[in-house]
């Protein structure tokens, strides 16, 4: 079995600005593995968040892929770490082997049905609340939005964004910005202006004030929530958790995350990196287990790989077997 990992960098339209700074691109890491005629494709994205770059999850994934030997490769990720690196290599594994068997990844999954087309929240970066509410404005008519915040000008921005989007649900997300007296203060007052949901508000090491805290929204977890293994550390401080394929480290861990937070009574939201739809089609198998969609991370791009068939303008995702996948 052949590797091939390549690096890539897709342009963001208008860029992308969360409480940790900002980006022009979209910079992800791209892996094929091959064999014989069959190619497995999977993209992940290193996030500094975590420790990751470009330049090490490609060496991880390059040193990584010739230890993969015979028909339980899959079982010999388990000794990677979760993360972006052991994601490609897990998705390209997944789609590998529909290739050889000639079938598609959900029916080896054991899902009941093919991925279906779904409409993901939409997404206002930190801005001024001027520019946070003309954005809104050109969103109004989406269900939901997603509402970045860095601990600054917070409520006025989320009441701006309400007074331009009446309409939608928000879901705010602080990531992991905001202080325990700034949730104290700014939490009672979240519904009144349509917030549905609050996500990461505080450093996920900060994660026991939330212990008996009084919640008028659920409360999601993304930064402290990665693996199975977060269970234990979200479980009473949380309602909800974020499942990305690259926190998880693939499909195979995520599908046991989705199973796992169902049996224990959270909610999910189904989130990504801005990236490609190569890390997307993945993510689509699980949304039918979702309250809350966020997959709009191609709908950012500039444009996006050559065969995708979503609709930018209707948020709305539309799975296509020529990126990943199918047969």
């Amino acid at each position: 079995m052949k590797s091939v990992v390549r690096a890539e960098s897709w342009p963001i339209r208008g860029g992308f600005r969360i409480a940790r700074g900002a980006r022009a691109s979209a910079d992800v890491v791209v892996l094929e593995l091959h064999d014989g005629g069959s190619i497995g494709r999977g993209e992940c994205v290193p996030y500094a968040r975590y420790g990751e770059s470009i330049e090490s999850v490609s060496a991880e994934i390059e040193a990584a892929c010739p230890k993969l030997r015979g028909t339980d490769a899959h079982a010999q990720l388990a000794a990677m770490p979760p993360g972006a690196a052991r994601n490609a290599i897990d998705c390209a594994l997944w789609e590998l082997k529909a290739k050889r068997a000639g079938t598609e990844v959900w029916r080896l999954a054991g899902l009941d049905s093919p991925p279906r087309a779904v409409h993901s929240m939409r997404t206002i970066s930190v801005d001024s609340t001027k520019n946070m509410k003309t954005a809104a404005t050109k969103l109004a008519r989406a269900p939901v939005i997603k509402v970045k915040v860095d601990g600054g000008a917070d409520m006025e921005r989320i009441e701006a964004v309400h007074q331009a989007a009446p309409d939608a649900a928000l879901v705010v997300d602080a990531n992991e910005a905001w202080s325990e007296q700034q949730l104290d203060a700014w939490l009672p007052q979240l519904t009144k202006h349509g917030v549905v949901v609050l996500e990461q508000p505080l450093a996920a090491r900060e994660d026991a004030a939330l212990d008996g805290l009084e919640r008028a929204v659920p409360i999601c977890a993304d930064e402290s929530f990665h693996d199975g293994s977060s269970f234990a550390q979200v479980l009473g401080r949380y309602d909800m958790v974020n499942i990305k394929l690259d926190k998880t480290g693939g499909l195979s861990e995520a599908l046991h995350c989705t199973r796992e937070a169902k049996r224990l009574g959270l909610q999910i939201m189904l989130g990504c990196m801005v990236s490609t739809s190569l890390s997307i089609e993945p993510a689509l198998l699980l949304a039918s287990e979702a309250k809350y969609i966020d997959l709009d991370g191609p709908l950012l791009l500039e444009h996006d790989r050559t065969g995708a068939l979503h609709d930018r303008d209707a948020g709305l995702l539309r799975p296509s077997g020529s990126i990943w996948g199918a047969r």
